[in-house]
């Protein structure tokens, strides 16, 4: 399966293997004219902006690779940093990080795109990108609670790859590989593994054949890993096999890949998904520090071949728990038309503790958001119950209770209001306590 990463011979990680790529074509390469690139204030020539960020570290660390090579996905792919002398010559590495990249392959993988790692601050090392995937010592940190597979994904497996939990919908687990690993990864038991005979045509035949022979499945979300790691061909596979099951009526893909690789968005990736409408796709975002020109482009070439986008964005602690930082990122979401969706607990896998905070203070967050901004810009915050339970909604209480026929709420901002809740003349039938 992982033939199509198309994972050659690794050139030097600071590019200075300088053979050119498959050549980009003219719109699939993001220029500094594309200015503010989504509602942040911030434009290509912005002196601390990611932009800039990225033209300053392609000259340090990759100067003279040219631009048809750094804006194709496959030479992304070949020159991935994943190791610790990959790392040093990017930033300067702490002694919590050094010793954690030194053991590193007993826990989550380790590797981040030059373009992803372009967007790090090379000096803060609390800065939110650098944390979310360089790992550290608390890795090796597992507290009670923490499990491999925490949502106990594999209980509800009724063949490998395959999760059904919800009566309608079904989870599809096509690759373990991801072009970029997140430190609180929910898979990190199974991803960059490079179990390749666990990622096979048989594999994937029998999770269809289970799929066709259960009507009441009507939707079916594509994750890993990450999907868009596969070849155009691969996916079309996939595409158009679930696509004449007469039930399923939805196709989901579940990526990060606009984040940390928008340069795998091509327009003729677009032209191919856009054949099996309906198609969502669900896009991994965590922090204002993420939503650059090329991921702004790569976004509108998916909302523009009417492809609806919607993001899921996992609470962290130091990173982005606080309404100032989430506001930010979901209206910069909304300008490029991806509805923010879920903000998670961050789930307890072994080794995530210093990502979790509190539920109250999840709470307090979604308080100060619910009112103060567009609707359609925050979304559900939920935990996705341990055990397999499925995602449940934690917001903020507004409903206080009942008094006779009324029902007893606060708004946003902490006032009293009544709704008589009255139907024919009878209260209803009190389900409200």
């Amino acid at each position: 399966m992982h033939t199509d990463l198309v994972m050659a011979k690794k050139p030097d990680p600071l590019g200075r293997d300088r053979t050119r790529g498959l050549t980009a074509a003219q719109d699939d390469t993001v220029h500094e004219k594309d200015a503010d690139p989504a509602g942040t204030g911030r434009t290509g020539r912005d002196r601390n902006g990611p932009e800039s960020r990225v033209k300053t570290f392609r000259k340090r660390a990759f100067n003279g690779v040219p631009d048809a090579d750094w804006n194709n996905w496959h030479w992304q792919m070949r020159n991935r940093i994943t190791t610790r002398n990959d790392l040093e010559r990017i930033v300067h590495l702490t002694e919590s990080e050094q010793s954690a990249l030194a053991g590193y392959r007993t826990l989550l993988p380790f590797a981040i795109t030059p373009y992803y790692a372009a967007l790090m601050d090379p000096e803060d090392v609390d800065s939110a990108l650098r944390r979310t995937v360089v790992p550290t010592v608390h890795e090796f940190m597992h507290l009670e609670g923490e499990t491999e597979d925490p949502l106990n994904e594999e209980g509800d497996s009724p063949v490998p790859g395959l999760v059904h939990r919800y009566p309608d919908r079904v989870l599809f687990l096509v690759t373990d590989f991801c072009s970029t690993y997140c430190r609180y990864c929910t898979r990190s038991r199974m991803v960059g593994q490079h179990n390749t005979r666990n990622f096979t045509m048989e594999r994937w035949e029998r999770a269809i054949e289970y799929i066709e022979s259960t009507p009441g499945i009507r939707d079916v979300l594509l994750s890993g890993g990450d999907p868009l790691t596969l070849s155009d061909g691969r996916l079309e596979w996939l595409l158009k096999r679930l696509r004449k099951i007469p039930h399923v009526e939805i196709l989901r893909i579940g990526t990060k890949a606009p984040v940390v690789l928008p340069q795998r968005i091509t327009s003729k990736l677009v032209r191919m998904l856009r054949r099996y409408h309906p198609l969502w796709i669900s896009i991994h975002f965590t922090h204002p520090d993420e939503l650059t020109a090329e991921t702004m482009l790569a976004c509108r070439r998916l909302a523009d071949a009417g492809i609806p986008l919607q993001s899921q964005t996992v609470l962290l602690s130091g990173i982005n728990d606080d309404a100032t930082t989430l506001k930010q990122l979901f209206h910069g979401l909304v300008s490029m038309r991806v509805r923010p969706y879920y903000l998670y607990q961050c789930d307890p896998i072994k080794g995530s503790a210093h990502f979790r905070t509190s539920v109250l203070k999840g709470q307090r967050i979604m308080q100060q958001l619910r009112g103060y901004t567009s609707g359609f810009a925050v979304p559900t915050y939920v935990i996705d119950a341990p055990g397999g339970g499925g995602k449940i909604p934690v917001g903020p209480e507004y409903v206080m209770g009942r008094d006779g026929s009324d029902i007893v709420m606060k708004n946003y901002k902490g006032m009293q209001y009544r709704y008589c809740d009255v139907i024919g003349g009878d209260a209803s039938d009190g389900v409200i306590h």
